[in-house]
């Protein structure tokens, strides 16, 4: 994986160098004393992951992310705890290490960016927070962490503005995603779209009324465009 290094004091470049070094197949491949200088080289060259310092004259680490278009996986390195509501905003950013940086901190954090890239070149978009499927299981990216979801025991899933909530036998999720990625990733013969803000879990269903189903204690509106299909899923006598 070959990385760069973006802080402007040279103390600072060259501990990070040192850590990156004592991990196999992590290659520092150029460092940088300002994020303008960085640009340039990102202009030309192809990185895996960026480790970025936040204070930096003229240009901060969210000044130089807003100008990337298509971000690779980044790592704040700061001496300011102040900016981590901040830095979860940016998909791209998989981490957060506050200076001073034990070898232990950095190994976890390099370990979340190898995963976020294993996801992405396994053809998942990394800008949504639905990260994988495997089988019976699904990956979702809550507050930086991979959290594993049994898909059977997902009751419904609800659109709510740029969030989705995923209610399950025994927990709910709340994810920054969509209604449309998540389906993409759900077996068909098990989930069915039955609303524009709903998707639910046909094998859940407790009642069907009118235009509507009952799961668990939810009461879940069927628009009139997906009734036939939900009626032609069930097995009716």
């Amino acid at each position: 994986m070959n990385c760069i290094i973006i802080d402007d004091e040279a103390t600072a470049r060259a501990i990070i160098s040192q850590l990156c070094h004592n991990i196999e197949g992590l290659k520092v491949t150029e460092e940088f004393p300002n994020a303008i200088q960085a640009i340039k080289y990102l202009n030309q060259n192809d990185v895996d992951l960026i480790f970025l310092d936040i204070h930096m004259p003229d240009f901060t680490g969210f000044d130089f992310i807003d100008t990337l278009r298509n971000p690779p996986k980044i790592i704040l390195t700061t001496s300011d705890a102040n900016f981590a509501i901040q830095a979860f905003e940016y998909d791209c950013i998989v981490d957060y290490l506050v200076k001073p940086i034990s070898q232990e901190r950095f190994q976890k954090a390099i370990q979340k960016a190898k995963t976020f890239t294993n996801f992405a070149n396994n053809g998942s978009s990394t800008h949504e927070k639905i990260e994988s499927t495997s089988g019976n299981d699904l990956y979702v990216n809550i507050d930086r962490r991979l959290i594993k979801i049994d898909i059977p025991s997902i009751s419904l899933i609800e659109a709510k503005g740029d969030y989705i909530l995923i209610k399950t036998d025994d927990k709910n999720y709340t994810v920054h995603s969509t209604l449309k990625k998540i389906e993409g990733k759900l077996p068909n013969h098990l989930f069915l779209k039955v609303h524009r803000s709903f998707v639910i879990n046909i094998k859940k269903i407790i009642d069907i009324e009118d235009n509507s189903v009952l799961i668990k204690k939810d009461v879940i509106p069927v628009s009139r465009s997906n009734r036939p299909e939900l009626m032609k899923r069930l097995n009716l006598l």
